[in-house]
This record gives C-alpha cells, structure tokens and sequence, in this order.
C-alpha cells in the first residue's frame, strides 16, 4: 500500500507517519508539507513546498497512491472565520480534488474532531467550518472518511507543537493514562490513530465517520 500523509510533522501526523513506516504492508509513504522532517527512512519520501494552496506543480507526483491521511490542521482559537477557513477548508480541498481526479479508487482520511457540526448551522465557529470541510471530501469521487477523534494522548515520543498542549501532556500525563483506561469513548492515543487509520485504508468498515470509540476498536490487531 502507498500512502500520503499531509501534516506528518503535527502531532496527529508523526502518530500515523510511524505507524506507516512501522506497517511492512506500507511500501511507500510520501510527506507532503511546508518543511522538511528531521527523520528518514527507506519507505518515507518528502515533497516540501510553501504553498499548499497550490499544489498544481507537484500532481504529477500524486498518482498511484492507495490512501492519503490528511492530519494537517490549526487551532482556531484567536483567528476569525474566514481566516480559519482558508486553512482548514481550502488547503484541504487544494489537496484533496487533485488526489480525487489521479486516483479516483484511494482512500481519503481526514482528521476533523469531535462536535464537528455536519449541518454547517451551529453557533461553533470551528465546528461549521469542519463541517463544511467533511461535507465536501464526501461529495468528492473517492472514498472519504472523516476520522472525530476527541482527546488524544501522544505516545512514543511523540509532541503537539503547541507549547501549551505540550506542557499539559507533560504534566498531566499519568491523568491522561489513567482517562485512557476509564474512558475509551473519549480518549484515544496517536499510536491508536495511525493503527486505525491504516485499518480503515484497508477497508475495514464501511463508515464514513469515525468517532473516538471506533478508533480504539480498529486500532485493535483484530480489526486490521
């Protein structure tokens, strides 16, 4: 399986950028992103450009993959609307419509979140706008699926770039194992991502929205 990862430096994408590189069914995984990664690997390639508005120049080099996990993504605590939609709504589209018209048979995950509002209407300015963004991957002619995590635990290393989520993981890590444990509809990890990730590229389950209860189970070796 050949896979796409955008957003691998973030920290939802180093979770399933090492579940990639760990999967001897993964042949290959191109990164595609602003910056370059510290890591290589014999199976990672990386394209690396400023403007992932425009990635016309660079879809040649999309075709023939079988999934593309699209983990990139900001806050939108401080920005306004429109602001927070370019990132979240437009990058992704710029992304995602070529890879529907090179490879009309691959498997797009999106990584949206938990209270995403599908009808666009509510009164959460971030959850319309993931909404919307949901909306359009499922219109696209590929197979979309909108992974809702909630809270998620980095494992293996791995660390949110933002410093206060960094500190709060840190500090409050034994809490989070133990949330782990008593609430599994709530609380998945980065390594649990991946692994269901990866899962549902293999067709795991037919469902086009997956919440935070689903993840834990497809993370399971059963489920793969």
């Amino acid at each position: 399986m050949k896979v796409i990862i955008f957003g691998a430096s973030g920290m939802v994408g180093q979770g399933a950028l090492r579940e990639c590189l760990l999967d001897p069914q993964v042949t290959e995984v191109l990164s595609v992103g602003r910056s370059p990664l510290a890591q290589s690997h014999a199976k990672l390639r990386q394209l690396t450009t400023p403007a992932l508005d425009d990635l016309s120049a660079l879809e040649p080099q999309f075709a023939g993959y079988d999934a593309c996990l699209f983990c990139l993504g900001i806050s939108s605590f401080g920005m306004s609307e429109a602001d927070y939609r370019a990132v979240t709504y437009d990058l992704t589209l710029a992304a995602a419509r070529p890879l529907a018209r090179l490879n009309p048979a691959m498997t797009f995950i999106y990584v949206s979140g938990a209270g995403t509002d599908s009808s666009e209407q509510g009164r959460s300015m971030w959850a319309r706008v993931k909404g919307a963004t949901e909306n359009a991957l499922l219109a696209l002619p590929f197979r979309a699926v909108m992974f809702r995590p909630g809270a998620i635990l980095p494992l293996h290393g791995i660390r949110s770039k933002t410093r206060a989520y960094h500190l709060l993981y840190t500090l409050f890590k034994p809490l989070w194992l133990g949330a782990l444990r008593l609430f599994p509809n709530q609380v998945t990890t980065t390594e649990r991502v991946g692994l269901a990730m990866l899962a549902v590229a293999r067709r795991a389950t037919p469902l086009q929205i997956i919440e935070p209860a689903e993840i834990n189970r497809l993370a399971l070796p059963s489920s793969t």
